[in-house]
């Protein structure tokens, strides 16, 4: 399944900011509807020599930025605690050993 797809059921309409890659570049009609307080703050597709290419490519590599700080903690989950490949064990179990694998994560 692609990253854009159960973007609808991940907002719950409280949002301030949606961030986001190129994948939800084309998601900015579902956000207004389900997030109408939200700022997009999704990553847009650049055209190649356009005007504006080059501010385009900084303005993504400044959203980037903050996405990567964020992703960095599921990184450290993901290498450290094993879940590069996870077995499907039901869906309340892999629930349960992410959130405490997340929680010690935290208290580091």
């Amino acid at each position: 399944m692609h990253d854009k797809h159960p973007l609808a059921d991940l907002l719950h309409g409280q949002e301030q900011q949606v961030w986001g890659d190129c994948a939800c570049a084309s998601q900015h009609e579902l956000i207004r509807s389900k997030a109408p307080a939200a700022t997009d703050c999704t990553n847009q597709r650049v055209r190649k020599g356009s005007a504006t290419e080059e501010l385009e490519r900084l303005i993504n590599r400044a959203k980037s930025l903050v996405r990567a700080r964020v992703e960095h903690v599921f990184a450290v989950v993901k290498r450290l605690w094993g879940f590069e490949k996870v077995r499907y064990r039901g869906v309340a179990k892999n629930a349960t050993r992410s959130f405490v694998a997340l929680g010690l994560v935290m208290v580091e």
